[in-house]
């Protein structure tokens, strides 16, 4: 059975996760007007994984994988010499992920999301 994790509301039954990763630069860029636009305006990735896949550790490190890179395709890409769009990009990933961890409710890609945020 897979699972479909909105950011309004999880449920366990469904099919699929959709992690609604946005984009902080992003909204920074466009203004506190746009930051109340609706989450439609957001950028988002799916993400689609089976529940059975969290029951090994094999399956929890590539799904957090997927959902790192998913952060990477909706937060913007900047130059490396633009030291405050390179640090806010940075943020907007971390935040992304940690709202799809967060939404999946799962102790061990939680556990796994905590060692490596950690770590850098």
């Amino acid at each position: 059975m897979s699972h479909l994790i909105t950011a309004r509301r999880p449920s366990p039954r469904a099919k699929f996760a959709l992690l609604m990763l946005g984009s902080l630069a992003g909204v920074l860029g466009l203004g506190a007007a746009s930051a109340a636009a609706p989450d439609s305006d957001v950028p988002s990735v799916v993400v689609k994984f089976s529940a059975s896949s969290l029951a090994t550790d094999a399956g929890v490190n590539e799904l957090y994988h997927r959902i790192t890179v998913a952060a990477k395709q909706v937060c913007p890409v900047v130059p490396m010499e633009d030291l405050r769009s390179l640090r806010l990009a940075k943020q907007c990933r971390a935040q992304a992920v940690a709202r799809a961890i967060q939404q999946i409710d799962n102790p061990r890609l939680a556990a796994l999301h905590a060692s490596r945020s950690k770590n850098g």
